[in-house]
């Protein structure tokens, strides 16, 4: 599983009211609107102008604050192909995977990689490319891979029950 995409930089301690703005959280439900809101109080222009597999790229603690699902989500819908950061929020790394949205911790990349610069990740392989050179993180479990490969917890769940049912 590859993608390649353009970085999105943002720094350190990105947290969920600012992913997703804790204004919406009760009267949005739809993930495709989620999206729209998409970390519109840290950057105007990016819901507008994100394109399917944009990679963000953050400092440390990405997703910290409220554990609130909507932040994962609003990014997935908005095509977002992968987040890197020197570190995550524990509840949003779970939440995140859960989406489907894959997840990087590479110091070394997030602080080489430069706003715009188009970079490449395998994550079976554990390779970042960028301007900078390529760098190495833990390729991402099986189990992770599959459900990210599915498209997030839920479908592939239905997926394994289906094998296990014989379907």
């Amino acid at each position: 599983m590859s993608i390649k995409g353009k970085a999105w930089k943002y720094g350190d301690d990105v947290n969920t009211d600012v992913i997703f703005p804790g204004k919406y959280t009760y009267t949005i439900t739809d993930p495709k609107e989620m999206a729209i809101h998409a970390l519109e109080d840290l950057d105007s222009k990016f819901a507008k102008e994100v394109k399917k597999e944009d990679i963000i790229v953050a400092g440390r603690n990405f997703g910290c604050g409220s554990s609130r699902e909507q932040a994962a989500t609003c990014l997935k819908y908005a095509g977002v192909g992968a987040i890197v950061a020197k570190s995550f929020s524990r509840i949003f790394f779970r939440n995140a995977i859960n989406q489907g949205l894959p997840l990087v911790q590479c110091k070394e990349a997030a602080e080489n990689i430069s706003s715009g610069e188009l970079i490449e990740i395998n994550f079976e392989k554990g390779k970042l490319s960028c301007k900078k050179g390529v760098f190495d993180f833990p390729p991402l479990p099986e189990s992770v891979l599959g459900i990210l490969n599915d498209g997030g917890l839920i479908p592939h769940t239905r997926k394994i029950l289906k094998i296990e049912k014989g379907e």
